[in-house]
């Protein structure tokens, strides 16, 4: 049984940080740009990132009421930035974007699967 824990409101604040981030995403800055550029993530496809982020956020959002639906959306933001940095190392594309958003965003989503949810 997967029961949310006293610190249940970083998984909506980690939700909030991605539905800052996909609304910037549908139509990109250029530090996103770049990014995803950099990375060789095809423009066909951006609009999926927007998608995911959403679709994950929705999860993280409903967390609190049901553990199990909340937890499964942490664990897929961690596998999201996971891929992320990997795409970053394989490209060589490790500058500041990489450094600070893309790892931190890492961090924080690692952070959140135990400290929100009891498992």
């Amino acid at each position: 049984m997967i029961a949310t824990t006293g610190w249940w409101w970083l998984s909506v604040v980690l939700a909030a940080i991605l539905v800052g981030d996909a609304l910037l995403s549908i139509r990109p800055p250029r530090f996103i740009s770049e990014c995803l550029d950099g990375v060789g993530f095809p423009r066909d496809w951006w609009w999926a990132l927007v998608v995911v982020k959403l679709l994950a956020a929705a999860g993280l959002l409903v967390g609190p009421a049901y553990p199990g639906i909340g937890a499964a959306a942490a664990v897929a933001v961690v596998g999201y930035f996971v891929c992320a940095a990997v795409a970053h190392v394989r490209a060589g594309f490790l500058g500041q974007s990489f450094w600070v958003n893309c790892l931190g965003m890492l961090a924080l989503s690692v952070l959140v699967v135990p400290a929100a949810y009891a498992f």
